[in-house]
C-alpha cells in the first residue's frame, strides 16, 4: 500500500549508508589488522585498502548524519525519530539538540567524532596508522551495529533512526500525542494527515548548553579511544615503549575535552535543572567522570615513564580501563538500568544484550592484544565469543555472571601485561617526583573506583537480584569520601612539581617551595577566619575534613601558580602542567566554598504555606511564596512577583521577579520559567534564573505556582451579619468593619439622586502578620441592590462585598478562595565564589591544550 505524503528517500538513503558504514568499518578493521601482520611487500596493499574502507566509512557517516538532520529539520513525522524528538513549534536552534536527544543520534555523533579523529591519525601517525586504525575501525563497527536496526531470529541488533512511524509499533501500542485516528481500524493511506504534530524535544533540553555540550562531551568520549588504541598498538606490535611519546598529546587532548564536556554538562544542570547546583552525583554524571579520572591517572603514569622509566604497566592498565569505562558508561546510560535513579539516562530500547556484548568484547580486547602469539590470540578470541554467548543466555540464570566475565577479562589482561611489559626492579626514591606522582595517580584511580562502585549499585542489584539501597543521603555518601581525596590530591598537586625526577635535594626543595607554602598558609587562614566555613549539617568531623580539603586545595592553587615563575621562569609555553594544576586546584576551591557556604535566601516569611507532598525534595520553610504584585522580604532583598508571560505554542510560563537590595538599593529582574513536563514525567519542571556577581550568584527557580483560570472557582460568598467593630474570623486571621457611612447624591455615573449608597471601611488582620484595608460600596434603591463593588485581598485569598445594611446590623459577604490568589513559590540560593569553579575549568583546559601543543612541537623537533 502507498501512503500519501510520505518522504521515503531520506530514510532509504540513510539506512543504505548505515549498511555501507557497517561493511566499510569492518573491512577497514580487517585490512589494518592484516597490514600489521603482513610482510613489508604486502603491507602497502592492505594499508591502501584500509584507508579506502575507512574513508568510505567517513563519507557514509556524513551522509547518515545529513539524512537524519534533513528529516528533523523538515519535521518529517512519518519517521519515528522526527515525531519523537521534534515538533512544529521547536525553535531552529534546538534541532541539533533533538538530533542527539535520542540514543541513535548520540551514537551517530560519537561515530562522527571517531571519523574526524581517524582521519587525523591517517594523516599524522604514519608509523602507528595500521595498529591504531585497526582498533578505531573495530570500535566504529560496533557503533554501526548500534544503529543498524535489524533482527537476527528474535535478537534485535541496533535501533534504526530511520524507522517509519507506521512500522515502529507506536501506532499499534501507544498513540501518544497528536495522533488523531481510530487505532481499531486498518491504517489509512492518508494517516499522515492525522499526525498533526510531533512529541517535541524534552523541555529541559531546550537550552543553548544542550546545543554545544553533547558535541564536546562526545568528542571527549571518542578521544579516549585514541590513547587506548596506542596502548593496544604498543603491546600488540611489541613496541612496548615507543607508543608512549605519540600517545601523550592525544591523552592531553582527551583530558581537556572530556573534562570540558563534563563541566559544560554541569553548567547546563546549573542553568536548567532545579536540584540547586551544578553537580548532584547523578549516576550518569559519575559514569562520565570516572573515565576522565582514570585517564588523568594514565597521563601522569605515562609522564612518569617518559622521564624515569617507571609505571609503564600502570599506563597500559589505566588507558585500557579508561576506555572500558567509557563503554561501561554507555551501557549505564543507554540500557535503562538507571532510569529510576538518573535524570540523564535513556529508556531501555531493547538493546541490553548488545550493550553487554559491546562491553565484554572491549574488556577482552586488551588481553587479545597482550597475547604473545597469534595462537594465543585465537584462543582468546574464541573465549571471548563463548563468554559473550554465555552471557546472553546465562545472565539471568546465574546471578552476577556478566560481572565475573568482565573481571575475568581484566585479570587476564593484568597477568599477560606482567609477562609482556618489563618493569624496573629498583624502587623509586621517596624524594623523587615520580614516586609522589604515582601515589597521586593511584589515589585518583582509587577515588574513581569508589565512585563507580557506588554508582553501580543499581547494576549490582540487577545482576545479583538484590535490593541494596545507596543510603539515606546519597550525596553525603559521596562527599564524605571525596573530600578526603581532595585533601590528599591537593597536597600532592602542590608539592610534586617542586620535586625532581630520580631524587631531590632537600635544601633545593625547601628553597623553592617555602614562599608558596607560607603564602598558601596565610590565604587559607584568611579564608577560614574571615570568609568562614561553618557547614555543620553532618557534624564537626565532616566540617574539619572540609577545612583540611580547603587548605590543601588553596595550597595546590597557589603553589602551581608560583611554580610558573619559581620553577619555569615565567615561560608560559612550558607551563601547561602548572596552568592545568592551577585550574584544577582553583576548581576544587570553588567547589568547596560554593557548596559549603551555599545559603538559602528564600526562607518562608510570607505566612503562606504551600504543601509539596511527602515525596518532594522541597521543604515549605525553604520556599518563599510571592503573591503577584505584593513585595515580600527575602533576606536582604525586597522581592516582587511582577508578572508572567506564556510561551506562544507551549504550556510554559515565564515569570518576571524583581529584586531590590535593602542595603545598596540595587535592582535587578530574574526570569525563571516553569512547566508541567509533557514528555512523560509528571510534576513541575523548572529552568532556573541567576544574577551573576564576581563573588557569588543569586540562584532562583520556581518550585510551584498558581494562575487562576476562573473555571475552578466554585466557592460561594458566606454572609456574616455583625455590628460595627465586631470580629469576623477567616482561616488566616480576622476581619473588622471599622467605619460605615450612608451617602446621597452619589457621584457615580448611572445612578440617580434618590439612590442610597453605603461605604464601609474594612480592616483585614492576618494572624502574626500584616494588616490590609478594603473599601466597599453598595448602592440601593427601595430595597433593591443596584451595585456592589468587590474588593480582593489577594495575598489572603479573600474577596469581600457589602451585602446589606439595616439599623445597626451589617451583612458582609466573605469568600475565601485560592482562585483569587495568583502566586509563585520561589526557591533561592546564594552561591558564593561559584565563578572559581568555572574559571578553574577554563584554566584546566587551557593548561592541557598548552601541554599538548608543546608535546607535539617536541615530537616535530625530534623528527627533524
Amino acid at each position: 500500500m502507498e501512503y500519501a505524503g510520505e518522504h521515503l528517500l531520506p530514510g532509504q538513503v540513510g539506512h543504505l549508508f548505515i549498511l555501507v558504514s557497517l561493511i566499510a568499518s569492518l573491512t577497514a578493521a580487517f585490512a589494518y589488522f592484516k597490514a600489521v601482520q603482513a610482510t613489508p611487500d604486502a603491507k602497502a596493499g592492505w594499508l591502501k585498502l584500509g584507508r579506502i574502507a575507512f574513508l568510505t566509512e567517513v563519507v557514509s557517516v556524513l551522509i547518515i548524519f545529513a539524512a537524519l538532520l534533513h528529516i528533523l529539520y523538515h519535521h518529517l513525522f512519518e519517521y519515528k525519530y522526527a515525531w519523537q524528538h521534534t515538533s512544529l513549534s521547536l525553535e531552529f536552534k534546538y534541532i541539533m539538540s533533538a538530533f542527539w536527544e535520542g540514543q541513535e543520534g548520540s551514537t551517530l555523533l560519537w561515530a562522527f567524532w571517531h571519523c574526524v579523529l581517524g582521519v587525523i591519525i591517517i594523516r599524522r601517525e604514519k608509523q602507528w596508522e595500521a595498529p591504531v586504525m585497526s582498533v578505531v575501525s573495530f570500535a566504529q563497527f560496533f557503533l554501526a551495529t548500534m544503529v543498524i536496526g535489524i533482527y537476527i531470529f528474535d535478537v534485535k541488533i541496533g535501533s534504526n533512526p530511520f524507522i517509519l512511524l507506521r512500522d515502529s509499533g507506536v501506532l499499534d501500542e501507544a498513540p501518544g500525542m497528536h495522533i488523531n485516528f481510530d487505532l481499531s481500524q486498518p491504517l489509512r493511506p492518508d494517516y499522515l494527515s492525522m499526525v498533526t504534530d510531533g512529541n517535541d524535544l524534552n523541555p529541559l533540553l531546550q537550552n543553548y548548553w544542550m546545543v554545544i555540550h553533547p558535541p564536546i562531551l562526545f568528542l571527549g568520549f571518542a578521544s579516549t579511544l585514541i590513547p587506548f588504541a596506542f596502548a593496544m598498538a604498543g603491546i600488540w606490535t611489541k613496541d612496548i615503549k615507543g607508543w608512549v611519546t605519540r600517545a601523550i598529546p592525544w591523552t592531553l587532548f582527551s583530558v581537556a575535552f572530556l573534562g570540558l564536556g563534563i563541566m559544560m554538562g554541569a553548567k547546563w544542570a546549573y542553568e536548567s535543572l532545579n536540584f540547586g547546583g551544578y553537580w548532584a552525583w547523578d549516576p550518569v554524571e559519575n559514569a562520565s567522570l570516572v573515565p576522565w579520572m582514570i585517564m588523568v591517572s594514565g597521563l601522569h603514569t605515562m609522564l612518569i615513564f617518559k622521564h624515569s622509566g617507571y609505571s609503564l604497566r600502570s599506563s597500559f592498565l589505566f588507558l585500557a580501563l579508561s576506555f572500558v569505562f567509557i563503554v561501561y558508561s554507555t551501557f549505564l546510560t543507554k540500557s535503562g538500568v538507571l532510569g529510576d535513579s538518573s535524570v540523564h539516562a535513556f529508556a531501555d530500547i531493547g538493546m541490553n544484550g548488545q550493550l553487554f556484548l559491546f562491553l565484554i568484547v572491549f574488556v577482552w580486547l586488551p588481553p587479545f592484544f597482550a597475547a604473545s602469539t597469534n595462537q594465543q590470540r585465537l584462543i582468546i578470541a574464541g573465549v571471548t565469543t563463548v563468554l559473550s554467548l554465555a552471557t546472553y543466555f546465562l545472565a539471568e540464570k546465574i546471578p552476577g555472571f556478566p560481572l565475573y566475565v568482565i573481571l575475568g577479562g581484566v585479570i587476564t589482561f593484568i597477568v599477560l601485561l606482567n609477562k609482556q611489559v618489563p618493569s624496573i626492579k629498583k624502587e623509586e626514591n621517596v624524594s623523587s617526583r615520580e614516586f609522589w606522582m604515582f601515589i597521586g595517580s593511584l589515589v585518583f584511580f582509587l577515588a574513581a573506583m569508589i565512585i563507580i562502585f557506588q554508582t553501580s549499585l543499581p547494576v549490582f542489584n540487577k545482576l545479583f537480584n538484590s535490593n541494596k539501597a545507596p543510603g539515606e543521603n546519597d550525596e553525603f555518601n559521596y562527599n564524605k569520601i571525596q573530600v578526603l581525596i581532595a585533601f590528599v590530591i591537593g597536597i600532592l598537586t602542590a608539592i610534586t612539581q617542586y620535586l625532581k625526577y630520580k631524587a631531590t635535594d632537600t635544601r633545593f626543595f625547601w628553597n623553592k617551595i617555602l614562599v608558596p607554602t607560607v603564602v598558601s598558609a596565610l590565604v587559607a587562614t584568611f579564608i577560614l577566619v574571615f570568609v568562614k566555613i561553618n557547614y555543620d549539617t553532618h557534624g564537626m568531623g565532616f566540617l574539619i575534613n572540609i577545612w583540611l580539603a580547603l587548605v590543601a586545595t588553596v595550597y595546590a592553587t597557589i603553589a602551581n601558580a608560583a611554580y610558573i615563575w619559581v620553577g619555569l621562569n615565567g615561560k608560559l609555553k612550558n607551563s601547561g602542567g602548572s596552568i592545568a594544576h592551577f585550574g584544577f586546584g582553583l576548581m576544587l576551591v570553588g567547589m568547596i566554598l560554593s557548596s559549603s557556604k551555599k545559603e538559602i535566601l528564600s526562607w518562608n516569611t510570607s505566612g503562606i504555606a504551600v504543601p509539596f507532598g511527602e515525596d518532594s525534595k522541597e521543604k515549605t520553610g525553604e520556599n518563599l511564596t510571592l503573591v503577584k504584585g505584593v513585595p515580600m522580604q527575602m533576606n536582604n532583598y525586597m522581592v516582587t512577583y511582577v508578572g508572567d508571560s506564556a510561551h506562544p505554542k507551549k504550556e510554559q510560563t515565564y515569570f518576571k521577579v524583581h529584586f531590590k537590595s535593602k542595603k545598596t538599593n540595587e535592582e535587578f529582574t530574574l526570569l525563571p520559567d516553569a512547566f508541567v513536563n509533557y514528555k512523560g514525567n509528571e510534576g513541575l519542571m523548572a529552568n532556573p534564573s541567576s544574577k551573576h556577581y564576581w563573588n557569588h550568584d543569586v540562584f532562583t527557580y520556581v518550585s510551584s505556582f498558581y494562575k487562576p483560570d476562573g473555571k475552578s472557582d466554585t466557592v460561594s460568598f458566606k454572609p456574616n451579619t455583625v455590628q460595627l467593630n465586631d470580629t469576623i474570623f477567616y482561616s488566616k486571621g480576622y476581619i473588622i468593619i471599622e467605619k460605615l457611612a450612608a451617602k446621597d447624591n452619589l457621584p457615580v455615573a448611572g445612578f440617580s439622586k434618590t439612590d442610597t449608597g453605603y461605604t464601609a471601611s474594612v480592616k483585614v488582620q492576618q494572624l502574626n502578620g500584616p494588616s490590609y484595608s478594603a473599601d466597599l460600596l453598595m448602592i440601593r434603591n427601595r430595597g433593591n441592590t443596584l451595585y456592589q463593588n468587590l474588593d480582593t485581598i489577594t495575598s489572603q485569598g479573600l474577596v469581600l462585598k457589602l451585602d446589606d445594611v439595616g439599623g445597626d446590623k451589617i451583612t458582609l459577604g466573605v469568600k475565601e478562595s485560592d482562585d483569587v490568589l495568583e502566586y509563585l513559590t520561589l526557591k533561592a540560593y546564594k552561591f558564593p565564589y561559584i565563578n572559581l569553579v568555572w574559571g578553574g575549568v577554563i584554566f584546566l583546559v587551557i593548561g592541557s591544550v598548552v601541554s599538548m601543543f608543546r608535546r607535539i612541537k617536541m615530537q616535530r623537533l625530534k623528527a627533524a
